[in-house]
Order: C-alpha cells, then structure tokens, then sequence
C-alpha cells in the first residue's frame, strides 16, 4: 500500500489511461476523485481505497473551480494531481483551422494552467505532487497533430518552471509521455485496413527496442505513477520521464 490515504485528483480519469490510474491508486490505498467530462462508476479497493467522480471541463475556469472544492471536500485536502486530460486530433498543419487551434490549446495547454494552479492552492501550505501529463509530440514534433505538438510543448515549458518556482513550498511538478496501448489506439488500428496495419506494426517494431509495440497501462505505466504519486520522488522535480519502451531517449 505504497499510497495508503492519500488524497489525489485525476483529471481525465473516466475512461483510457486516466481510467487505469484510478484503479491503480485505488489498489494502493489512495483515496481518488476523478474528474471527466462524464462521471464514472465509484470503486472501492481491498485495503481502503476509493474513488468518486465528478463532471469537469477543465478548459473552464469556474468548471475547475467548482470540480477543485468539491474534491477538496470528499478527500478532506489534496497530495497529488495527475494531469491527464487532453485531447490530440489529427491534421496536417496547413489545414488547422483557428478554431482548432484554439480548441487544442484551451483542452491542453489552459486546462494544464487551470488545474495546476487549483492544485497548487491546496498544495502550497503542506505540499504535494504535481504530475502532468505530456507528450513525445511536444519534444520531438508529430506529422498531422502540429496542434497537439505545440500545445504539450508549452505543457512542458509550464511543468518545468513551475517546478523551480514551486519547488521551496515542497510542492513536486514532473511530467511523464507516454506511448500506451488504449482504446482509442484500438480504434485507429481497427480504421487501418490490413496493408496499413502491417506497415504501421513494422514501423512500431523498429521504433520501441523494448517489445516493439505500445505499453499496458496497468503494468507499464502505473508503478511509475504510483512512484511519482509517492514519497519516493520527494526529490524528482522538473522532469519530463519518457515510459514509451526506449521510442524517445532524451540526453
């Protein structure tokens, strides 16, 4: 029971990868409000953990706000808050439209800012840990989501200020990029047609020494969550940890 009482928020957490980060929180003891567009069903874990759920916009202040106090009152005070809401559409960067754009940086990159500095209200008195979530696009650039690329690039530009300037209250900010096999990844594989499908798990294979193939959320991305949750990285600040299977090694 690596997390046993602690109190953490995961936005995001109602279906995908956020959905796998509840219950493995709730595994480890934590006490867990998850925040999404839709609720989701409460769990109850072995060993005294729970989650409970509430609808947020979190490109929406007084949404954030709202969702925050709430939380704050089911968990009695926040440790943690996993970041993992975003949304990543495709289009080639000639095409994105102004609304798009704007659409992709008020999901990512404001409700990175919203949900941070309502975390940090709670956190700046006793503190805590902040982990974000962003993506290899943001380091490296990704055809069709320029969009995307950008706006996790301003996410990790924030995490790692943040972090210097939050860091003497004992407040953690870190950021991980994942490449994790969901449902969402399940429907683009299902829109491939057999030819593409075979090109794509080629191309994969030559991309991740480790497997070759995208990560289980539960056994590949979770104990490193749980770690960050934890208070084995009082020490980790600022960092932006790859869990990609070796796709992007960063010096």
């Amino acid at each position: 029971m690596q997390l046993a009482g602690k109190r953490i928020i995961v936005t995001g957490g109602g279906r995908g990868i956020g959905a796998a980060m509840v219950q493995a929180f709730v595994d480890e003891g934590a006490h867990v409000v998850s925040l999404d567009l839709g609720q989701s069903a409460d769990l109850a874990g072995a060993d005294g953990g729970w989650s409970t759920s509430r609808t947020c916009d979190i490109a929406d202040r007084h949404s954030v706000d709202a969702a925050f106090e709430w939380a704050d009152q089911q968990l009695d005070g926040l440790d943690v808050l996993m970041h993992a809401a975003g949304i990543a559409p495709n289009a080639r960067a000639e095409a994105i439209s102004l609304d798009e754009w704007e659409q992709v940086f008020a999901v990512n990159t404001r409700g990175t800012f919203l949900t941070n500095r309502a975390a940090y209200e709670r956190l700046k008195h006793a503190g805590g840990r902040i982990i974000n979530f962003a993506s290899a696009a943001g380091v490296v650039g990704q055809p069709g989501k320029a969009h995307y690329a950008a706006s996790k690039g301003a996410v990790l530009a924030w995490t790692r200020t943040v972090a210097r300037e939050w860091g003497p209250l004992g407040i953690t900010v870190n950021a991980i990029a994942p490449a994790m096999w969901t449902p969402m990844y399940e429907a683009t594989r299902a829109s491939m047609s057999g030819e593409q499908l075979a090109q794509h798990d080629a191309f994969m294979a030559g991309q991740l020494p480790l497997g070759g193939r995208l990560g289980d959320p539960a056994r590949d991305l979770a104990p490193v969550l749980v770690f960050l949750a934890g208070e084995g990285s009082r020490f980790v600040t600022g960092q932006t940890l790859m869990i990609d299977g070796g796709m992007v090694m960063l010096s």
